[in-house]
C-alpha cells in the first residue's frame, strides 16, 4: 500500500503543478506582467493545454490507481474466500517490492498454518489412542465382577463399574466427576479412600475386610486400596476394589459347621458303645434279660453309626456329582407301597393309623427306584418319629396332568414344625429345637430327601406344617409321556 500512496503522492503533485501554471495563464494581471498582447494571446492557449494535459494526466492516474487498487482487491478477496494463500502478481517496481514483502508473510503464514496442521492432526492421533486406552481400560474395568472404583487427586469419582453402583446403590451415569461423598453414603468406605490417597504411598497397597448394607442385605467384602500414580510419579489417585466374600465365609461357616455336627453325631453313638461295651467287660449285665438289652442298645446305636455315615456319603456324592444314577421308568406308586410296608411294624407300635390314597400304577415316572425309595422311607420314618401315639399318618398321590407332574404327600398328626424352623428343615444338621425330645436324629435325613428329589430326579419338595396339628412334607415328579 506504501507503493501506492507514492505514487498517488506524485501524480497529485504534478497534476496541481499543470493546473495552477493553467490557471495563471488567465489571471486578469497576467497580461500585464508579460507586457505584450502577443504574450497574453499566447499565455491564454498555453494556459488551455497546461489545463487539459493535467486534466488528461489526473484521470489516467485515477485510472491507472483504480486498476490496481481493484486488483489488488480482487486477490485479498479471493484469498480471504479460499482460506488458501497464493502468490500476489507484481507491476511497476514499488508494486512488485509491496508484492515481495507480501508474498514472503504469505509464505511464512502459510508455513505456520502448515506446522499447526502438523500439530493438530499429532495432537487428534494421541487424542484417539488416549481415547482408545480409556475405552479399552473401562471395557476391562466393567467385565470385572468385582466392584471397582477409582478416585482423583480431589476425591472425586473417576470411574466405577456397574458392580460398584449395585453395591452402593447410586447412578452410574451422574457418578463421573461427583465427590466421593455424594456418591457413596458408606462413611467407613468413604475414609478409607480418603486416608490412602493422604498416605502418599506409590506402590503399597492395603486390604481390609468391610461390611457393607446392600439392597440385598448385609455383605462382607474384601477391600484391596491401591494409590494411582501419574506420569510424574506422584500419587493421583486410588483404586479400591471390593471382593464379595459372603458366600465364601458362608461356605467356610457350613464347613466348620459340618465338622463338628459331624464329630458330635459320631461322638455320641460311639460313646453309648463304648459305654455298655465297659460295663459288659466289668460284669455289670448280672442276668441274661440285662445283658440283652445292652445288646441291643450297642446295636441300634452301631445302625444309627451306619445310617449316619450312609447319609453323610450319599449327599457327599450327589453333591459331587459322583453318585451313579440308573434312572428307568418306575411306578412312584409301589414305590410308596414298599416304603409303606417296611415302616407299618413301627406306626403299629405306636398305635398310629396309616391311610393310603393312591393312584392307578400305571402312571410311571423317570426314576431312580433304590434313591426314590430312599426318601419315601425318610419322609415316612419322620411321620412316625413326631406323631404321639394314636395318631395318624396320611399318604397320598394325586396327578396333574396339565402340569404333566405326579405329587406325593405324607401328612402326619405330629407336633409340628414352628415357621421360624420351617426354612431350613432341609438344611444339614438342622434340628427343631422343640422336637428335640420327640426323637433322636442325625438331622441329615431331610437334606438327604431335598437331594435326592431335587438334585438327582429335578423334581421339587415342599413342607407345610401348624404347630401341634402336624407337618405335611411333599414332592412331585414328572410324568413319563
Amino acid at each position: 500500500m506504501e507503493c501506492s500512496v507514492r505514487h498517488a503522492r506524485n501524480a497529485y503533485i504534478i497534476m496541481l503543478v499543470l493546473v495552477v501554471v493553467g490557471a495563471f495563464s488567465f489571471l486578469p494581471g497576467a497580461n500585464e506582467m508579460l507586457g505584450r498582447s502577443a504574450a497574453s494571446h499566447a499565455g491564454s492557449w498555453m494556459g488551455a493545454i497546461l489545463l487539459l494535459l493535467s486534466t488528461i494526466a489526473g484521470l489516467m492516474t485515477i485510472l491507472w490507481l483504480r486498476r490496481d487498487a481493484r486488483r489488488m482487491t480482487t486477490e485479498i478477496n479471493e484469498i480471504i474466500r479460499t482460506g488458501k494463500f497464493a502468490p500476489l502478481r507484481a507491476g511497476t517496481s514499488d508494486w512488485a517490492r509491496l508484492c515481495g514483502a507480501l508474498n514472503g508473510m504469505i509464505e511464512t503464514a502459510d508455513q505456520r498454518v502448515a506446522d499447526a496442521g502438523l500439530g493438530a492432526k499429532s495432537l487428534e492421533i494421541e487424542l484417539k489412542v488416549a481415547n482408545a486406552e480409556r475405552q479399552h481400560a473401562e471395557a476391562i474395568i466393567y467385565s470385572i465382577s468385582d466392584a471397582v472404583l477409582v478416585t482423583d487427586p480431589f476425591d472425586e469419582v473417576v470411574l466405577a463399574n456397574e458392580s460398584a453402583a449395585r453395591t452402593f446403590s447410586f447412578d452410574l451415569a451422574k457418578a463421573s466427576r461427583s465427590p466421593i461423598e455424594k456418591v457413596l453414603s458408606d462413611v467407613k468406605m468413604i475414609e478409607l479412600i480418603r486416608e490412602m490417597r493422604q498416605s502418599n504411598s506409590k506402590g503399597g497397597r492395603r486390604i481390609i475386610e468391610h461390611m457393607v448394607k446392600t439392597d440385598a442385605g448385609e455383605k462382607t467384602f474384601k477391600v484391596t486400596l491401591s494409590n494411582v500414580a501419574d506420569q510424574g510419579e506422584n500419587p493421583a489417585g486410588v483404586v479400591a476394589v471390593l471382593h464379595d466374600m459372603t458366600k465364601e465365609k458362608e461356605v467356610a461357616e457350613m464347613k466348620n459347621d459340618f465338622v463338628s455336627n459331624v464329630s458330635h453325631e459320631l461322638r455320641t453313638p460311639l460313646a453309648s458303645i463304648k459305654a455298655y461295651v465297659e460295663m459288659l467287660i466289668d460284669g455289670e449285665a448280672e442276668d441274661e434279660k440285662t445283658e440283652r438289652e445292652f445288646y441291643d442298645i450297642i446295636q441300634n446305636e452301631a445302625n444309627r453309626l451306619g445310617r449316619l455315615i450312609d447319609n453323610i456319603l450319599n449327599i457327599s456324592r450327589i453333591e459331587s456329582g459322583l453318585v451313579k444314577v440308573n434312572k428307568q421308568p418306575q411306578s412312584l406308586v409301589m414305590i410308596v407301597k414298599e416304603a409303606i410296608d417296611v415302616i407299618a411294624p413301627q406306626a403299629k407300635l405306636k398305635h398310629i393309623k396309616m391311610s393310603e390314597q393312591l393312584v392307578p400304577a400305571i402312571y410311571q415316572t423317570m426314576a431312580d427306584k433304590d434313591m426314590l425309595y430312599q426318601a419315601v422311607l425318610n419322609l415316612l420314618s419322620n411321620a412316625v418319629k413326631y406323631t404321639p401315639e394314636n395318631g395318624t399318618i396320611s399318604v397320598q398321590t394325586v396327578l396333574d396332568e396339565g402340569r404333566k407332574k405326579v405329587i406325593t404327600s405324607i401328612s402326619d398328626s405330629g407336633v409340628g414344625i414352628p415357621p421360624k424352623d420351617l426354612p431350613f428343615v432341609f438344611d444339614k444338621f438342622y434340628r427343631v429345637e422343640a422336637n428335640n425330645r420327640m426323637a433322636k436324629g442325625t438331622g441329615l435325613g431331610l437334606s438327604l430327601v431335598k437331594h435326592i428329589v431335587e438334585t438327582v430326579h429335578r423334581g421339587r419338595i415342599f413342607v407345610e406344617s401348624n404347630v401341634g396339628k402336624g407337618t405335611t412334607f411333599g414332592f412331585e415328579l414328572d410324568l413319563v409321556e
